[in-house]
């Protein structure tokens, strides 16, 4: 009793799957393996703290800036807390934040936590309102009549 079907054929498809599964199944697994700590995560504070993100895994923190958190360290680093509307969690980056930080914006850190439980940031972004428009398109969208609601513009809501 032989387990291979007696066509030709199908000899020849089965022998293609046998071989081509396994090369398959390894080409993925070495991408999974190369892409490692490439791949970060985006959490809150309150979903870090919920998933106990162990310390020196690379993940994305993500919130407001605290209204007066923000100070600067003696060794020229910054330290400031992030929160959002259950938890916070206390940042140190070291190197230029950029042009829209300020405190109540929402802000995304790179970085990993210390065993302290402080998140050591490796990258800034900040983020801006998804309202926000530049205000030049605003008049733009006036003035063909395409403008419909109110959006935050570049200075001072005009």
């Amino acid at each position: 009793m032989s387990f291979l079907p007696k066509s030709r054929k199908a000899r020849r498809r089965l022998a293609a799957v046998a071989i081509a599964a396994p090369i398959l199944a390894a080409s993925a697994a070495l991408a999974f393996y190369a892409l490692g700590d490439s791949v970060s995560f985006f959490y809150s504070p309150s979903q870090a703290r919920a998933a106990s993100v162990p310390a020196g895994r690379t993940i994305e923190l993500g919130g407001l800036v605290a209204a007066g958190s923000l100070r600067k360290t003696p060794d020229g680093g910054i330290a400031f807390v992030v929160a959002d509307h259950r938890d916070q969690d206390r940042v140190a980056y070291q190197g230029e934040l950029p042009d829209l930080f300020r405190e109540g914006q929402g802000v995304v850190a790179k970085g990993s936590f210390r065993p302290d439980g402080v998140f050591q940031a490796s990258e800034i972004l900040a983020k801006h309102d998804e309202r926000y428009m530049p205000r030049e398109l605003v008049k733009a969208l006036k003035a063909s009549g395409e403008w419909r609601g109110q959006a935050q513009t570049a200075v001072n809501g005009q």
